[in-house]
């Protein structure tokens, strides 16, 4: 009972410090865009995810923001 108790505790402090990821991780994504070298199905993919990250983060789902950030800096090879 005691371990369920303190992972329900851990995700609930962890939400706000993936709430202030979020906006840095679009931050080096957008700089990544400006002299990224990929091919046109790619640079649409990372935009794409790009724009779900940010949809995800300002609906409050941080964690679906996070990892669709992280495919795209994955894709910018960052």
């Amino acid at each position: 009972m005691k371990m369920l108790v303190t992972a329900g505790l851990l995700a609930i402090l962890a939400s706000p410090v993936l709430a202030f990821q979020c906006p840095t991780d679009m931050a080096a994504i957008d700089a990544a865009l400006a002299t990224a070298n990929l091919s046109a199905e790619d640079l649409a993919r990372v935009k794409e995810l790009r724009a779900r990250g940010e949809a995800e983060h300002a609906a409050g789902n941080h964690q679906a923001s996070v990892d669709a950030l992280a495919e795209a800096k994955t894709l910018l090879g960052l």
